[in-house]
Formats: C-alpha cells, sequence, structure tokens
C-alpha cells in the first residue's frame, strides 16, 4: 500500500495528469520581472536585493513587487492573475518554514499553469514540505532555488549575500535552459 500525502494548505483539489513548465525566454533583457514578497520576515527585503541583483548581472526591464498577504496559504487568484497580466517572469520568496515553504510552491506551480515563468526560492531546511507540495500538485521534480536557512533575522548586509548567491540558480530557472550561463 502506498504512502498518502496530505496537503499541508488544508487545499483538496486533485493533482493534474501531468506539470508543464512555462514556456521560458531566452534571455532576462529587457523583461519585466515580478517579485512575490510572501511575508516571510526579511522576505521584502530579499525580493527587493534579488531585483537589483537581477538589474545589475542580467539587464532585466523593471521589477513589480506585490506581497502576498498570508505566507503559509496558497495566494488569492486574484494575485496570481495580476501577476501573470502584468509581469513575463516571477519570483516568490522566500519560504522560510514548512507551511511558507509548500506554499510558496503551491503559488509557482499555480503561476506556472496561467503560463507565467516562475522561480521560487525556499530555505534548504524546508525542502522535504516543498518537494511534498510539488507531489500534491502534480508537479513531482519540480524545480526551486535554496538558500542557506534562516533568512529571518538576517541582517540587511547578509540578505543582500544571499540574493546575490542565488540569483544565478533563480535565473537558470527562468530562462531557456538553453542558455548559456552569462548570457541571460
Amino acid at each position: 500500500m502506498g504512502s498518502l500525502i496530505m496537503d499541508p494548505t488544508g487545499q483538496t483539489t486533485r493533482a493534474e495528469a501531468e506539470m508543464r513548465l512555462a514556456r521560458r525566454p531566452e534571455s532576462l533583457r529587457g523583461r519585466t520581472v515580478g517579485l512575490l514578497d510572501n511575508g516571510k520576515q526579511n522576505a521584502g527585503r530579499f525580493v527587493d536585493e534579488l531585483g537589483k541583483v537581477l538589474a545589475e548581472r542580467y539587464s532585466i526591464g523593471g521589477v513589480v513587487l506585490r506581497k502576498k498577504p498570508v505566507a503559509t496559504v496558497d495566494a488569492p487568484a486574484e494575485l496570481l492573475d495580476d501577476l501573470h497580466d502584468s509581469v513575463e517572469l516571477v519570483v516568490i520568496a522566500v519560504g522560510d518554514c514548512g507551511s511558507c515553504s509548500a506554499a510558496a510552491v503551491a503559488d509557482g506551480i499555480a503561476l506556472e499553469r496561467l503560463g507565467t515563468p516562475t522561480a521560487v526560492v525556499c530555505t534548504e531546511s524546508f525542502k522535504a514540505t516543498a518537494d511534498a507540495m510539488a507531489v500534491v500538485r502534480g508537479a513531482s521534480g519540480y524545480r526551486y532555488a535554496t538558500v542557506e536557512h534562516p533568512m529571518a533575522g538576517l541582517p540587511a548586509d547578509e540578505v543582500r549575500a544571499r540574493a546575490e548567491g542565488v540569483a544565478d540558480e533563480v535565473v537558470s530557472l527562468l530562462v531557456d535552459a538553453a542558455v548559456r550561463r552569462g548570457a541571460a
């Protein structure tokens, strides 16, 4: 008998047959990137710093910042629709606990299904819950970026260092895999 995986957000929807990622662009150059702050401590600072790093390294066209009302549950459909309609790519951060990591992955999968390439950032301590949510939502093997745990409580310079350290991994999740490093 197989194991039953419970959805930690309390949702009862069934997983879809197969997850396909949204079509990736060849480059971030000139693209508008949505940054979704999930409301955890330092998430806003982290996405702000990550946006600056993406602008410096990859010449993105601009950022649109949104904040999720509750970190531990799925984002409201209206918020995801707004991001889908107003940006070309999205970064969601930061999964820094079990339920918020699961919810961040659920949000990333939902945006992918809308057709918006998305990169989720979680702390390494919560990979198990992020992976479990991917299975529950029909996206087994869904890839996301990880940073060292914890993010909450870090001073500004360490948050910036984490953003700098994960930027290339985030880009690899957002652009076409055929694009060579540095050309994004």
